[in-house]
């Protein structure tokens, strides 16, 4: 007998494939080659005073085109390890750098 997936099976991988991190950021750095550097921030509230605080991190994104420049707002998401820091792919430039 052989094993073929159906059509809803294929959907449900599907979704569960769809269900990864995406942030947004701006990039600091593109002087390697198909990398970039993103700095993403987020806001945390702390838990007993209540005050919000921006809490930012630097990330490696993968740029397979090298078409991201310095200061442009950039789609990113999680993918499978690229390299030994790079775990992000650009999805799309959201704003260019003016």
């Amino acid at each position: 007998m052989a094993d073929s997936t159906t059509q809803p099976e294929a959907a449900e991988e599907a979704l569960e494939r769809n269900d990864r991190k995406t942030r947004r950021g701006y990039v600091t750095s593109d002087k390697m080659d198909k990398t970039i550097t993103v700095s993403v921030e987020e806001r945390v509230k702390h838990p007993l005073y209540g005050k919000v605080l921006r809490r930012s991190s630097k990330v490696k994104v993968h740029d397979a085109d090298n078409q991201a420049g310095i200061g442009d707002l950039v789609l990113i998401a999680e993918t499978r390890p690229l390299s030994a820091t790079k775990r992000w792919r650009l999805v799309e430039i959201l704003e260019k750098a003016k």
